[in-house]
């Protein structure tokens, strides 16, 4: 999945703000925008937000079962 719809998806079901889940994942506030306006992340970048989604994901999961 491209990395863009999976931030989006992730912010939509967390309420996180975008400013938030840039500082948080990569520590870069503008992060989610400057995707929003094409940016493309080098692939260690995009490796540690993947990561980081992975790591909330599997959080949730574990806590609603």
């Amino acid at each position: 999945m491209h990395l863009l719809r999976r931030v989006e998806r992730y912010l939509r079901r967390s309420g996180t703000a975008p400013t938030r889940f840039g500082r948080d994942a990569v520590s870069d506030p503008r992060f989610v925008f400057d995707l929003r306006n094409g940016r493309e992340p080098r692939p260690a970048t995009a490796a540690r937000v993947a990561a980081f989604l992975e790591a909330r994901e599997d959080g949730r999961a574990s806590c609603s079962r």
